[in-house]
């Protein structure tokens, strides 16, 4: 499930235009989740609309809602939270200041197909 269901976030952010997309796969190495989507926006209403389209996606093609959402109001760092799969939208100067993908270097992998 888990597998899908990256496949399906991933999917709205390409086509919500996310910038500098990166894809974690943490199985094995994370207790919190198997998959990170990590990516930018280029102002608070670009990060809002890309949160929207994941949920938006998920909900209709998986039927699945998020545990969490957070930070959607401000639309600095939106986390969606589905259990296995966690998606971190950015604006591009909070991105660069927490640098999450830095903490699993070796864990970014290829986007689900």
């Amino acid at each position: 499930m888990s597998d899908s269901l990256a496949k399906i976030a991933w999917e709205a952010v390409v086509n919500k235009k996310a910038k500098n997309l990166v894809f974690l796969d943490l199985r094995g190495i994370s207790d919190i989740c198997d998959f990170q989507i990590v990516c930018s926006g280029d102002s608070e209403v670009h990060t809002k609309a890309i949160a929207e389209m994941v949920d938006q996606s998920c909900k209709a093609k998986g039927q699945v809602k998020p545990a969490s959402i957070e930070g959607k109001g401000s639309g600095h760092w939106i986390l969606l939270d589905y259990g296995s799969v966690m998606v971190h939208i950015f604006l591009h100067q909070l991105r660069d200041f927490y640098a999450l993908e830095s903490l699993w270097p070796n864990s970014i992998s290829e986007p689900p197909v």
